[in-house]
């Protein structure tokens, strides 16, 4: 019998094969899919961190172009990826990159914001990575990164009617294959968008669904104190318990 972390890979691949046959138009120009590029930095966390069942499913919308797009890994900020998560593989790169936004890996200058503040916030409560993954798994719910002729990231919500249909429908077999192996409690949105399309693929699952606001510095609300607010968020919905560093 395969284990956890080697049906979280296979799942994986089925993702990526499926949505590689997907094609979209304008404004989008290039789509970047970092688990066919991405795979080793990807696979190391999935191996790393996906080898038990989880208490909780955290679930993102889809890649950064400085975050996964870069590591493969969700909300892949570098410097959360390689300092906290201990993570450092080759990254190769798309076959249509554009110019604007190159592929440079582990040596991408730039960091994302909404990972280092969703992985700062982690690793202040939980201080180590092996005490958060114990229970806790982050996914994220869409592996396409959308760019529009401008450069533009293009978030999945905003594609065309027919093209959200076609990407939806392997994005929530997928999700639902990772609650199927890693039988989780809960299922956590990060953002409006995630607790959605959770809601529309595992509602009618044995688990709980919620919601916490979206770290994006697009966001106004997440400028002020996000892991603060995401806390009180997480405690409202009872997902959050003591204190890990009280135990």
């Amino acid at each position: 019998m395969p284990t956890i972390a080697a049906s979280i890979e296979a799942a994986g691949r089925q993702l990526c094969r499926d949505v590689a046959r997907l094609r979209f138009g304008s404004p989008v120009t290039h789509v970047y899919n970092p688990l066919a590029y991405a795979r080793r930095p990807h696979g190391t966390y999935v191996r790393a961190y996906g080898s038990s069942r989880k208490r909780v499913l955290f679930l993102g919308m889809n890649p950064g172009p400085f975050g996964m797009a870069q590591t493969g890994v969700p909300f892949g900020d570098v410097e959360s990826v390689r300092g906290w998560l201990g993570i450092l593989a080759p990254v190769s790169r798309p076959r249509r990159e554009h110019p604007k936004r190159p592929v440079l890996g582990f040596d991408c200058p730039r960091g994302e914001v909404s990972g280092a503040r969703l992985w700062g916030a982690v690793a202040e409560r939980f201080i180590t990575p092996r005490r958060f993954f114990a229970r806790h798994y982050v996914a994220n719910y869409c592996p396409l990164v959308f760019i529009e002729a401008s450069g533009r990231n293009r978030t999945p919500e905003k594609l065309p009617a027919h093209e959200r249909e076609a990407l939806f429908a392997p994005c929530d077999r997928h999700l639902r294959r990772l609650v199927d192996i890693f039988e989780p409690e809960w299922v956590v949105g990060i953002g409006a968008f995630a607790a959605e399309r959770a809601r529309a693929a595992v509602g009618d699952r044995e688990l709980r669904i919620g919601r916490i606001l979206h770290p994006s510095p697009a966001n106004p609300r997440a400028q002020r104190d996000w892991s603060g607010q995401a806390t009180r968020e997480l405690t409202t919905l009872g997902v959050c318990r003591e204190h890990p560093r009280r135990r």
